[in-house]
């Protein structure tokens, strides 16, 4: 026991330069921070291509709005259980490049190779199967990549300034998906999917190659025998849910937050060309815009969060966010439409950033092992829901009420409703952790 405690010890000090809390980043960490940010960018320019244009493709194969709300929710599939094998796997692995790499490599290599291929496919099946794959090897990657952050960083240091690095290079790789994913379509059909492989192959073999020439895979070596497996994890998150009523709203909060956010991402390229007949360049580039404001966002409201309360600017933020969405949803006017996309992509991009810091307080403090399984099944249902949701309503619709815009206006009505509905569970999930901190203090 005492040499495992000399050990970590030596990693934390090996991690902070010699540094104490308190003190500045020194220069490694400052360097594994920027290391860690590459596969960051990568993954979320990759994830937000597909998601995002993935139903352009599928448009020229069927007209469905609910099979391509399928297709594009097949992501949500795969976040409900991929992540928890991938991550409590990554968690007992040795092998001489470390317990994390191998994932990596063996997630994003062929994660880039279907990514391509999306592209090149021609039949509605194939590219659903192909997508399928893609989303799969996503998250084999993803996970525990995602777990080298405490790896390879002194949490007690730097865990806000790992999570203020990582969502800037999250925010930068989906802006630069959401503005160029369409200029590189309209060129040619397998350019964007193409062009994000090859920038996620890359980014992995340079982050694969620094890590092994730093020595740094060493460090995310945890071969712990110990670790619990994906069906323990998965066992034990019923009984979580259970007996913590902050968690239980937390869980249907955040999957709401990602209906409203998958939903749109599946859906509002087509609501923009076809809806509004704007033509793809064009959309890109409004899209590409919101990005940089979604980015602004990311960037203020960890800091307003910290200082007035996570779940009190949550709530302002749903609440702009909501009413943001019903303008599109009533009207097709695009001074108004113009007006309304600000509060959109601010509120997007406050809930994007406070999600994630919103449930570490509530985890009981001897469960953390679960927090990343609860938060991806929380997200995953709601990645389900958005696309297939939106997806139906607009079938619905489209030769109805909204046959203008072919339906495709129907979308917002989701966001909406997705939205503010989120703001009555983060009322009892504040009510919910208040209570918690009561019964602690006594």
């Amino acid at each position: 026991m005492a040499t495992s405690a000399t050990a970590r010890s030596d990693r934390v000090q090996k991690r902070s330069g010699g540094r104490e809390k308190g003190e500045g980043l020194g220069r490694e960490e400052k360097t594994r921070l920027a290391l860690l940010a590459l596969p960051t960018l990568a993954l979320a320019l990759s994830i937000t291509m597909v998601s995002t244009y993935l139903s352009t493709v599928t448009r020229s194969y069927t007209q469905d709005t609910t099979v391509i709300g399928v297709i594009v929710g097949g992501e949500g599939v795969m976040a409900l259980w991929v992540p928890l094998i991938a991550g409590a796997w990554s968690d007992q692995a040795r092998s001489r490049f470390g317990g994390r790499l191998p994932f990596l490599i063996a997630g994003a290599l062929p994660a880039a190779i279907a990514l391509a291929l999306i592209g090149f496919v021609h039949s509605l099946g194939l590219v659903a199967l192909v997508a399928g794959v893609f989303f799969a090897f996503y998250f084999v990657a993803y996970e525990p990549y995602r777990a080298m952050y405490p790896d390879l960083l002194d949490e007690e240091r730097v865990a806000g300034r790992a999570q203020s690095t990582q969502a800037v290079a999250r925010g930068l790789g989906t802006g630069l998906a959401l503005l160029c994913g369409g200029l590189l379509l309209s060129i040619a059909r397998p350019l964007p999917f193409a062009v994000s492989a090859v920038i996620l192959a890359g980014a992995t073999t340079a982050f694969v190659v620094l890590v092994l020439r730093r020595g740094l895979e060493s460090e995310t070596q945890q071969g712990n025998d110990k670790a619990e497996g994906p069906i323990a994890l998965a066992a034990q998150l019923p009984r979580l849910v259970r007996e913590h009523p902050a968690l239980r709203a937390y869980l249907v909060a955040n999957a709401l937050w990602e209906t409203a956010l998958s939903a749109l991402k599946a859906f509002v390229i087509l609501y923009l060309t076809i809806g509004l007949k704007y033509k793809l360049t064009t959309a890109s580039l409004v899209i590409g815009g919101v990005a940089f404001v979604i980015l602004i966002a990311a960037g203020v409201v960890g800091k307003l969060g910290d200082r007035f309360g996570r779940i009190r600017v949550a709530r302002i933020a749903l609440i702009a966010y909501g009413v943001g969405f019903i303008v599109p949803a009533v009207t097709t006017t695009k001074p108004l439409i113009a007006a309304a996309i600000p509060f959109i992509a601010f509120g997007g991009g406050a809930v994007m950033t406070l999600a994630y810091a919103i449930l570490m307080p509530l985890m009981p403090e001897d469960e953390h092992g679960l927090l990343t399984g609860f938060y991806s099944v929380s997200r995953g249902l709601g990645i389900i829901a958005g696309p297939i949701l939106a997806g139906v309503v607009i079938s619905l619709t489209s030769s109805g009420l909204f046959k203008a815009t072919h339906g495709f206006q129907a979308v917002w009505i989701i966001c909406a409703a997705s939205a503010l509905l989120s703001l009555l569970f983060l009322r009892k999930l504040r009510e919910a952790d208040e209570d918690r901190r009561e019964l602690a203090e006594e």
